[in-house]
């Protein structure tokens, strides 16, 4: 198993995307820790992972907050006796808006949630995976953070620089050791995505059409991905972009 013996956090880990990763986590070994401020749903990932055989705890979190991020790290060592891989996974889409009608409400709980956490999560796990020689560390951006759509002004921006917070960390923590790099989902069938199109008329089957493989990428497809990047057979991949979008990137 590539995390026996291990410890995994992850965020966003009560649904989708995260809710994938910590169940593969644990299936490869780790003991993982699930932080969400969805308590009910996380509570049950972890249920899900102890009724498998695995170790999880489930740690209420709120990313936009400093704090309840430092926690989140110390109530993992403390319970598990260390970190070896983290996925930073937490976000939102935020409400579609353009430079002009974006305010600043929105621009700043959105890149708080989206971006700044991404910060605040290294900030704490980068010392963790330190102490124990070095780790994996992936951060969710998007495959719109090489590009742009209409009426996403927040979003996108907030991607881009998930992005370049992911190759300053990598460049400054690769010679001791510390690969970090950023998953770049194309549309996923999530709840989140299910419910920013519903709202928009759209269903996944429809935007699922539109890609070169004609469906949506699931949720595990992507969290097998960041699992990987995290572990030892991704042993000098580090400020790399990985695309996991059925083909998105190579149209014209």
């Amino acid at each position: 198993m590539l995390f026996e013996g291990k410890v995994a956090l992850v965020t966003g880990g009560a649904s989708g995307i995260g809710r994938a990763a910590a169940l593969i986590f644990a299936r490869e070994g780790a003991a993982v820790t699930v932080a969400d401020v969805e308590a009910a749903k996380g509570e049950a990932v972890v249920a899900e992972i102890a009724a498998a055989g695995g170790k999880a705890l489930f740690v209420h979190t709120d990313v936009t907050s400093e704090d309840a991020i430092a926690a989140m790290v110390a109530r993992t060592v403390e319970t598990f006796g260390g970190l070896d891989a983290a996925f930073n996974n937490a976000g939102t889409v935020g409400n579609c808006k353009t430079v002009l009608t974006c305010d600043n409400e929105e621009w700043e709980s959105v890149v708080r949630l989206n971006m700044t956490s991404v910060w605040w999560s290294l900030k704490y796990e980068i010392p963790e995976l330190l102490k124990r020689g070095g780790g994996g560390i992936v951060n969710t951006a998007s495959r719109a953070a090489d590009r742009a759509t209409q009426n996403h002004f927040t979003y996108i921006a907030s991607k881009h620089g998930v992005v370049g917070i992911t190759r300053s960390a990598a460049i400054d923590y690769a010679p001791r050791n510390v690969r970090v790099n950023a998953l770049m989902p194309g549309p996923t069938a999530t709840p989140m995505l299910q419910g920013f199109l519903e709202g928009r008329g759209r269903t996944l089957e429809e935007a699922g059409r539109g890609l070169p493989m004609k469906r949506l990428s699931t949720a595990e497809e992507q969290a097998e991905v960041a699992v990987w990047l995290c572990s030892s057979r991704a042993s000098h991949v580090t400020g790399v972009t990985m695309n996991v979008d059925g083909g998105m990137g190579a149209l014209i």
